[in-house]
């Protein structure tokens, strides 16, 4: 026998690559976790997990399994969703994955206030970087993706929802904190704090310094980090300079930990996106999400520095 319940529990194995962790996370037994793999096995006649060796995998008909499974899961969602619209309440979850400047700057503070318009509605954010959001939305992780830079994909559509700005940020006390700009080709002379490769962040900075006739490869890259927080603080600790959003900054320039220093006739200009994968139809939630963050982005004064 097979249904939504098992389904989601071989979802969750899947996840998480562990029968013991899917266990605790679905409050199941691992004998109850294992009789119903066993049953969905049983069903389609096939092993859907490599058990060989200390790491789970999937086998290849437990990827088919899991991509029809990951969309039936989806649709049920939308499904509930949907009869409770028309019964007039707005409930379920909404999966939305973020790079990291939305997903710490702007959208807690979006879904604090669309929490207290719909309090039935539950969240899941997940933030990594640009690449790594877009492909949850991709894969059926998340239902809606906002990020910082576009990634070409057929299934992909991206929809400017407010402007940034990237900051070129030093630590306190450093030799340009005192001058009104510094030339482009002075970037060549200073230790740089970067972003890592699939940053959203870091793709933007790239092409803005390549069209100004900066190569990013000349810069002297001394450390790659995967946070906003860490480059915050490793350029607060003196490890070098670098390039981040002014979303992201504004506490410390105002506390006076960090100062941003101007480049000129160079401006990094960029927007924030909603991002849909077109093969999919939203739900009520989803949607109601949507509409939302665009009136919110609307009357969000921009930050200053």
């Amino acid at each position: 026998m097979i249904d939504l319940h098992r389904l989601r529990i071989f979802l969750k194995i899947a996840d998480l690559k562990s029968f013991t962790l899917a266990a605790r996370a679905c409050l199941l037994t691992q004998p109850t976790v294992s009789q119903h793999i066993a049953s969905i096995e049983q069903y389609f006649g096939l092993t859907l997990f490599d058990r060989k060796g200390k790491r789970l995998k999937l086998t290849g008909a437990g990827e088919i399994v899991y991509s029809h499974a990951k969309k039936i899961s989806l649709l049920f969602d939308e499904l509930v969703q949907s009869v409770e619209m028309y019964k007039g309440r707005k409930t379920g979850t909404l999966l939305i994955g973020a790079s990291t400047i939305p997903g710490e700057c702007i959208l807690p503070k979006v879904l604090g206030q669309l929490k207290d318009i719909i309090p039935e509605i539950k969240v899941q954010l997940s933030i990594a970087d640009t690449e790594k959001a877009v492909q949850l939305l991709l894969d059926h992780y998340v239902d809606i993706a906002v990020v910082g830079s576009k990634l070409k994909h057929k299934r992909l559509r991206y929809s400017p929802i407010i402007k940034d700005e990237l900051v070129l940020i030093v630590p306190q006390g450093h030799r340009w904190s005192r001058v009104a700009t510094i030339e482009i080709d002075d970037l060549k002379t200073e230790a740089v704090v970067m972003r890592e490769s699939g940053s959203g962040t870091r793709m933007e900075m790239g092409r803005t310094l390549l069209g100004a006739g900066l190569d990013p490869a000349q810069l002297r890259v001394v450390c790659e980090v995967g946070t906003t927080m860490a480059v915050k603080e490793s350029v607060a600790a003196g490890l070098g300079i670098a390039f981040v959003s002014k979303w992201a900054v504004v506490r410390e320039v105002k506390q006076g930990m960090l100062n941003v220093v101007r480049i000129r006739d160079l401006i990094f200009e960029r927007w924030f996106y909603i991002v849909q994968d077109i093969s999919r139809t939203p739900g009520p939630i989803c949607k109601s999400f949507e509409q939302f963050l665009r009136s919110y982005c609307r009357d969000l004064p921009a930050a200053v520095l």
